[in-house]
């Protein structure tokens, strides 16, 4: 009691309610206290970011509001004026977005996005707002600075658009911010340099943070309390550490169990080799203004790889590794400038496209995104049935059976009339998935298929690929930066950096004993690896969740 009355809450949020006619978000309340991290957790569709955009009145047109109060150091958001809530905006409370790019104007140079809040809030010349964004962006070790301010957001990696959304909230020192899965989709690496620079400069200026996220190994590591949503509804609060490693409620300790844990890695199989790479180099162009500057970048550097029948290889890295080129440089999808590509013994970097059919159809590819891989036009069974195009004569029965066969080997039978807008993030991977495997391949490249997932639809996604291998027999490249994921599901591990294999060998040797320096801060900046060497409590959460 004490405590709390020393130090009283930033934002202090009473029975929130939030929906159209009917409530999404049921009678919320939790506080932010000062100088403390609050972890707002739950799967997709939980509520989370409802949350955080109804603080600044930012939610969508046919949302609102239903109920409840929200109250930032005692005053009342809910009833201001669009004047005064653009006062708050920005320069008292910050707001950090899923995807910077988004949120980032294409069209602006990065500069001019930079000064906006400062001209909007303070009294500065140009001289000074240029000087506060060259140090701000030198605080957030972003390189070359002044040339930043000229370039594009295009013109950067995720986790530096996110450095520089970041740096563009903090110039104006908020009291509060909100950061709405600022993480999401980064690779291991950048998602360590951006929570990290976060938590320096906010704990430079005393803010406080509202963290949403579904990553439960951020929550473990960085939050000092959590609320846990679920449908809505707060199920569970506390401090992190208590949420965590002594979840009470069942829906918080399904959450927790579905954190990808260790298990002991099976040894990978001896199966004939479907796939050789040898010495691949690869480069692409890159033009500027003026053609006489334009220059080629190697993206691969000499990378060799063998993938044998029912083995699963985890191409693992940071982002610009090359690891996303070079499962796109195995297919054929790109071409390659020198080095062999062999499928069963015949080099395939020299077939023609009506050579490749066979090809194609033997090796399959799961994306990243299904929701952009997928036509939105389609349905489902037409989608699934996209992939049977070269697979021989087949009668009408014949190719329906087996649209609905691979539909209910992942778990969405009676799905076949849908269109890809219908079903959730979870069930368009799943379509994904089935679309590669209904023409029975040999080979699957799984390009970050969990990236954009919560913890749960993760899990089951990972499962999924198992069962689906031990069933069918196919090889698989497991392209992926989340090492928690790598560890439960790959044979085998390629670890990539600067277009090269720095390190491979057979998982439980890579984590156990990582040789590189570069595998060894892979391993270090990953905070689920801390999840995933559970506390007793922890598992027996595990042990009861499998059960």
């Amino acid at each position: 009691m004490t405590s709390a009355l020393a130090n009283p809450p930033r934002l202090s949020v009473r029975d929130l309610s939030i929906g159209n006619r009917t409530a999404f978000v049921h009678r919320v309340s939790f506080d932010v206290r000062a100088g403390r991290i609050l972890a707002m957790v739950g799967e997709s569709g939980s509520g989370k970011t409802l949350i955080g955009r109804s603080i600044l009145r930012l939610l969508p047109e046919n949302i609102h509001q239903l109920g409840g109060s929200i109250l930032y150091h005692g005053r009342e958001l809910s009833g201001l004026s669009r004047h005064e809530i653009r006062q708050l905006r920005g320069g008292r409370i910050g707001m950090v977005f899923q995807e910077p790019l988004v949120s980032l104007n294409p069209a602006l140079r990065i500069g001019t996005q930079m000064a906006e809040g400062l001209k909007l809030h303070l009294k500065l010349g140009p001289d000074e707002i240029r000087g506060r964004c060259v140090e701000m962006l030198k605080r957030i070790h972003v390189p070359r600075p002044e040339e930043c301010l000229a370039a594009y957001p295009h013109q950067f990696s995720g986790g530096m658009r996110q450095r520089i959304m970041l740096a563009s909230v903090m110039l104006l020192r908020p009291d509060l911010l909100i950061a709405d899965e600022p993480t999401t989709a980064l690779d291991t690496l950048s998602q360590r340099e951006v929570i990290e620079t976060m938590l320096e400069l906010t704990r430079e200026v005393g803010t406080s943070v509202l963290l949403i996220t579904h990553n439960l190994g951020l929550v473990g590591k960085y939050a000092d309390d959590a609320v846990v949503l679920g449908r809505g509804e707060i199920v569970e609060n506390g401090t992190a550490s208590e949420v965590i490693g002594r979840p009470r409620h069942p829906y918080t300790r399904r959450l927790v169990g579905s954190l990808p844990h260790r298990r002991i890695a099976a040894a990978a199989p001896a199966g004939e080799p479907i796939l050789v790479a040898r010495g691949l180099e690869l480069s692409f162009r890159v033009t500027s203004r003026s053609i006489l500057q334009a220059k080629r970048i190697r993206v691969l550097r000499g990378v060799s790889l063998t993938v044998r029948r029912g083995e699963t290889v985890a191409v693992v890295g940071g982002s610009g590794s090359g690891k996303t080129t070079l499962g796109r440089a195995l297919l054929r999808l790109i071409d390659v400038d020198h080095g062999s590509i062999e499928y069963r013994s015949t080099d395939v970097t020299r077939w023609s496209d009506r050579r490749l059919h066979s090809f194609r159809r033997a090796c399959q590819i799961v994306f990243q995104d299904p929701f952009s891989s997928l036509d939105p036009r389609m349905s489902v069974d037409a989608l699934v049935g996209e992939a049977l195009r070269h697979a021989g004569p087949l009668t009408p029965a014949e190719r329906q059976a087996r649209i609905e066969t691979a539909l209910s080997e992942v778990g969405l039978p009676g799905h076949a009339g849908r269109l890809p807008h219908q079903l959730s993030g979870g069930q368009r991977q799943r379509v994904a998935l089935a679309r590669a495997i209904v023409g029975d391949p040999e080979l699957l490249v799984a390009d970050e298929p969990i990236a954009a997932l919560d913890m749960t639809v993760q899990k089951q996604i990972l499962e999924l690929f198992q069962r689906l291998q031990a069933q069918r027999g196919f090889a698989c490249i497991f392209i992926s930066h989340d090492l928690a994921a790598v560890q439960q599901i790959a044979h085998r591990i390629v670890v990539m950096h600067e277009g090269r294999i720095v390190e491979e060998g057979p998982t439980d040797a890579i984590f156990e004993n990582p040789r590189h320096e570069y595998t060894q801060r892979l391993l270090a900046a990953s905070p689920l690896l801390e999840a995933v060497s559970p506390s007793a409590s922890q598992a027996a959460v595990l042990s009861e969740v499998e059960q």
